[in-house]
């Protein structure tokens, strides 16, 4: 049996604490912000060198300094675009997910002033510009896919309160027995709204669907408003039923809402996706075109 010294135990302790904290860490800030530092500089730099070069008759994508700032552009945006496979191989190290996400993020938002002064400020309508305004946009969505991913989980961790989607699920169900044995002394008119509730679909697909999240009139808020509390409650069996299927339309209201909740924040989570991916390889077939064009004309 190996017997550690006490400095070789803090030592232990310290790398183990160190681990630790590196998982926890936010790839925005992996490595006390190191990519941002790099993006921020080599910004800087050709902003600097932008004004300092003088190129006759201006600045142009077909100067050599717009070559140059083009091939720089190029390259980072196939770069980037790589993510999506490299996130399928994940490993620690340097090299690490987190760090080439951190590196996507920040050389991302380089694009902006690179892509820009590549152009010289001469945009119109041609396959040039059609490329620079696709590369602007995959910036704006990928803006926004970091700005999701950085508060909506904490929403959805929020709102689950420690639940599982099976078991809103589960609860719901529960709910609805209740209320369908509850439903039972109701007068004709109040069973019908009651049974419109228990019939509507709390799952509904479409996009609208999603995104409406809670708090919209259903058929279960309905049925809650027509079994009104301005009714008399006293001793009578049927004032009863109706205070007690009132308070589980209550519960019933409030478990959707939770779920829509979830379905809707999971939405905003989804869709960026759906519009960054596609621009990002609309981009590249314009890239293509534009390079393609480039070499043919020059």
């Amino acid at each position: 049996m190996v017997t550690l010294s006490p400095r070789d135990r803090d030592a232990g302790y310290a790398e183990i604490e160190q681990r630790r904290s590196a998982s926890h860490e936010s790839f925005l800030a992996h490595r006390a912000y190191f990519w941002a530092r790099v993006a921020g500089f080599a910004s800087l730099f050709v902003i600097i060198t932008y004004l300092l070069i003088d190129v006759e008759p201006r600045h142009n994508g077909g100067s050599w300094y717009g070559y140059t700032l083009g091939t720089i552009g190029a390259g980072l945006i196939v770069w980037l675009a790589w993510l999506g496979i490299r996130k399928r191989r994940p490993t620690p190290g340097s090299w690490s997910l987190k760090a080439w996400t951190s590196a996507h993020v920040y050389l991302g938002l380089s694009l902006v002033i690179v892509g820009t002064l590549h152009t010289g400020f001469q945009l119109g309508w041609n396959v040039h510009t059609l490329a620079w305004v696709l590369m602007m946009l995959v910036i704006i969505s990928g803006a926004y896919g970091i700005t999701v991913y950085a508060s909506l989980p904490q929403r959805l961790s929020e709102n689950r309160r420690e639940m599982t989607r099976e078991q809103m699920i589960e609860s719901l169900t529960t709910i609805d027995k209740q209320l369908e044995a509850a439903a039972q002394p109701l007068t004709r008119e109040d069973a019908d709204k009651v049974i419109a509730a228990l019939e509507q679909d709390v799952f509904a697909s479409g996009i609208r669907a999603r995104f409406a999240g809670a708090g919209r009139v259903d058929a279960t808020r309905r049925a809650l408003e027509h079994i009104s509390t301005d009714r008399a409650y006293d001793d009578d069996p049927d004032d009863l039923a109706q205070r007690k299927v009132r308070a589980l339309l209550g519960k019933r209201a409030a478990q959707i809402d939770q779920i829509r909740r979830q379905m809707q924040t999971k939405a905003l989570l989804e869709i960026w996706l759906y519009i960054h991916v596609p621009l990002t390889i609309a981009l590249l077939a314009a890239l293509t075109a534009h390079i393609v064009s480039v070499f043919y004309y020059w």
